[in-house]
Protein backbone atom coordinates (compact mmCIF):
# COMPACT_ATOMS: atom_id res chain seq x y z
CA UNK A 1 0.00 0.00 0.00
CA UNK A 2 1.22 3.45 -0.87
CA UNK A 3 0.52 6.66 1.00
CA UNK A 4 -0.61 9.62 -1.13
CA UNK A 5 -1.26 13.26 -0.31
CA UNK A 6 -4.68 14.40 -1.43
CA UNK A 7 -7.12 13.08 -4.00
CA UNK A 8 -6.33 10.46 -6.64
CA UNK A 9 -4.91 11.83 -9.90
CA UNK A 10 -7.58 9.96 -11.86
CA UNK A 11 -11.06 9.79 -10.34
CA UNK A 12 -12.75 8.34 -13.41
CA UNK A 13 -13.07 4.84 -11.92
CA UNK A 14 -13.99 6.09 -8.44
CA UNK A 15 -17.56 6.08 -7.15
CA UNK A 16 -19.29 9.48 -7.15
CA UNK A 17 -19.76 9.30 -3.35
CA UNK A 18 -15.97 9.03 -2.92
CA UNK A 19 -15.22 11.85 -5.37
CA UNK A 20 -17.71 14.12 -3.54
CA UNK A 21 -15.68 13.62 -0.34
CA UNK A 22 -12.48 14.73 -2.08
CA UNK A 23 -14.30 17.68 -3.66
CA UNK A 24 -15.62 18.86 -0.29
CA UNK A 25 -12.32 18.43 1.57
CA UNK A 26 -10.47 20.27 -1.21
CA UNK A 27 -13.03 23.10 -1.25
CA UNK A 28 -12.59 23.50 2.53
CA UNK A 29 -8.79 23.55 2.24
CA UNK A 30 -8.50 20.47 4.47
CA UNK A 31 -5.30 18.53 3.88
CA UNK A 32 -5.48 14.74 3.94
CA UNK A 33 -3.43 11.68 3.21
CA UNK A 34 -4.83 8.63 1.46
CA UNK A 35 -4.18 4.91 1.16
CA UNK A 36 -5.96 2.74 -1.42
CA UNK A 37 -6.50 -0.90 -0.46
CA UNK A 38 -8.73 -3.93 -0.76
CA UNK A 39 -11.62 -4.12 1.72
CA UNK A 40 -10.31 -5.31 5.08
CA UNK A 41 -11.33 -8.89 5.77
CA UNK A 42 -9.61 -9.43 9.13
CA UNK A 43 -7.69 -7.65 11.87
CA UNK A 44 -4.34 -8.17 10.11
CA UNK A 45 -5.67 -6.23 7.11
CA UNK A 46 -6.80 -3.44 9.46
CA UNK A 47 -3.38 -3.23 11.11
CA UNK A 48 -1.66 -3.05 7.71
CA UNK A 49 -3.97 -0.21 6.63
CA UNK A 50 -3.36 1.69 9.89
CA UNK A 51 0.41 1.33 9.47
CA UNK A 52 0.36 2.50 5.86
CA UNK A 53 -1.93 5.41 6.77
CA UNK A 54 0.01 6.47 9.85
CA UNK A 55 -3.24 6.77 11.81
CA UNK A 56 -5.67 4.39 13.46
CA UNK A 57 -9.03 3.99 11.77
CA UNK A 58 -11.84 4.65 14.20
CA UNK A 59 -14.77 2.30 14.65
CA UNK A 60 -17.96 3.73 13.11
CA UNK A 61 -21.34 2.35 14.13
CA UNK A 62 -24.69 3.30 12.61
CA UNK A 63 -27.30 2.95 15.35
CA UNK A 64 -31.00 3.60 15.85
CA UNK A 65 -33.60 3.46 18.60
CA UNK A 66 -36.11 0.60 18.76
CA UNK A 67 -38.78 2.47 16.79
CA UNK A 68 -36.26 3.55 14.16
CA UNK A 69 -37.19 7.20 14.64
CA UNK A 70 -33.77 8.39 15.84
CA UNK A 71 -30.48 7.54 14.14
CA UNK A 72 -26.92 7.92 15.40
CA UNK A 73 -23.40 7.64 14.03
CA UNK A 74 -21.02 6.60 16.82
CA UNK A 75 -17.27 7.15 16.36
CA UNK A 76 -15.06 5.36 18.85
CA UNK A 77 -11.56 3.90 19.18
CA UNK A 78 -11.28 0.64 17.27
CA UNK A 79 -10.00 -1.27 20.29
CA UNK A 80 -12.82 -0.26 22.67
CA UNK A 81 -15.74 -2.60 23.29
CA UNK A 82 -19.21 -1.29 22.50
CA UNK A 83 -22.02 -1.72 25.01
CA UNK A 84 -25.35 -0.12 24.20
CA UNK A 85 -26.14 0.56 27.84
CA UNK A 86 -23.05 2.83 28.10
CA UNK A 87 -24.45 5.08 25.38
CA UNK A 88 -28.19 4.80 26.00
CA UNK A 89 -28.14 6.58 29.34
CA UNK A 90 -25.89 9.37 28.07
CA UNK A 91 -28.11 10.24 25.10
CA UNK A 92 -31.41 9.34 26.77
CA UNK A 93 -32.39 6.76 24.18
CA UNK A 94 -33.33 3.26 25.25
CA UNK A 95 -32.80 0.08 23.28
CA UNK A 96 -30.23 1.06 20.73
CA UNK A 97 -29.50 -1.37 17.94
CA UNK A 98 -27.74 -1.31 14.61
CA UNK A 99 -29.49 0.68 11.90
CA UNK A 100 -30.43 -1.03 8.67
CA UNK A 101 -28.34 -0.97 5.53
CA UNK A 102 -31.28 0.68 3.77
CA UNK A 103 -31.38 3.63 6.19
CA UNK A 104 -27.58 3.88 6.12
CA UNK A 105 -27.71 4.22 2.35
CA UNK A 106 -30.69 6.57 2.40
CA UNK A 107 -29.36 8.96 5.06
CA UNK A 108 -25.58 8.85 4.57
CA UNK A 109 -25.14 7.37 1.05
CA UNK A 110 -22.82 4.71 2.46
CA UNK A 111 -22.85 0.93 2.31
CA UNK A 112 -22.07 -1.35 5.28
CA UNK A 113 -18.30 -1.74 5.70
CA UNK A 114 -17.63 1.86 4.64
CA UNK A 115 -19.40 3.75 7.46
CA UNK A 116 -17.68 7.07 8.08
CA UNK A 117 -18.14 10.53 9.50
CA UNK A 118 -17.69 11.73 5.91
CA UNK A 119 -21.20 10.41 5.17
CA UNK A 120 -22.65 13.30 7.17
CA UNK A 121 -22.04 15.46 4.10
CA UNK A 122 -24.97 13.57 2.54
CA UNK A 123 -27.31 14.18 5.49
CA UNK A 124 -28.66 17.60 4.58
CA UNK A 125 -31.72 17.14 6.80
CA UNK A 126 -29.65 16.26 9.91
CA UNK A 127 -31.44 12.96 10.45
CA UNK A 128 -28.31 11.39 11.95
CA UNK A 129 -26.87 12.58 15.27
CA UNK A 130 -23.09 12.29 15.62
CA UNK A 131 -21.79 10.69 18.84
CA UNK A 132 -18.04 10.78 19.49
CA UNK A 133 -16.22 8.92 22.23
CA UNK A 134 -14.15 11.42 24.19
CA UNK A 135 -10.97 9.36 23.74
CA UNK A 136 -10.91 10.16 20.00
CA UNK A 137 -10.69 13.88 20.63
CA UNK A 138 -7.20 13.60 22.12
CA UNK A 139 -5.66 12.07 18.99
CA UNK A 140 -3.95 14.39 16.49
CA UNK A 141 -5.17 12.39 13.50
CA UNK A 142 -8.24 10.39 12.65
CA UNK A 143 -8.50 7.60 10.10
CA UNK A 144 -11.76 7.55 8.12
CA UNK A 145 -13.19 6.11 4.91
CA UNK A 146 -14.16 8.48 2.07
CA UNK A 147 -17.61 6.77 1.92
CA UNK A 148 -16.04 3.63 0.35
CA UNK A 149 -14.09 0.81 1.99
CA UNK A 150 -11.33 0.65 -0.63
CA UNK A 151 -9.59 3.85 0.51
CA UNK A 152 -8.77 5.35 3.87
CA UNK A 153 -7.98 8.95 4.75
CA UNK A 154 -5.78 10.51 7.41
CA UNK A 155 -7.21 13.82 8.61
CA UNK A 156 -6.40 16.14 11.47
CA UNK A 157 -8.92 15.49 14.23
CA UNK A 158 -9.52 19.22 14.61
CA UNK A 159 -10.29 19.56 10.90
CA UNK A 160 -12.93 16.81 11.12
CA UNK A 161 -14.65 18.01 14.28
CA UNK A 162 -14.52 21.74 13.54
CA UNK A 163 -14.12 22.63 9.87
CA UNK A 164 -15.81 19.59 8.34
CA UNK A 165 -18.73 19.44 10.79
CA UNK A 166 -19.32 23.19 10.43
CA UNK A 167 -19.44 22.83 6.64
CA UNK A 168 -21.96 19.96 6.76
CA UNK A 169 -24.04 21.62 9.49
CA UNK A 170 -23.69 18.89 12.10
CA UNK A 171 -22.61 18.98 15.71
CA UNK A 172 -20.98 16.29 17.79
CA UNK A 173 -22.23 14.93 21.08
CA UNK A 174 -19.30 13.74 23.19
CA UNK A 175 -19.89 10.46 25.04
CA UNK A 176 -17.72 8.30 27.28
CA UNK A 177 -17.55 4.55 26.70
Amino acid sequence: MNYYSGRPEDCERRLPREVRVYDLLDSLGIEYGRVDHSPAENMEDCVAIDEALGAVMCKNLFLCNRRQTAFYLLLMPADKPFKTKDISAQIRSARLSFGSAEKLGEYLDIMPGAVSVMGLMNDGENRVRLLVDSDLLGDEYLGVHPCVNTSSLKLRTEDVFVRFLDAVHHEKTVVKL
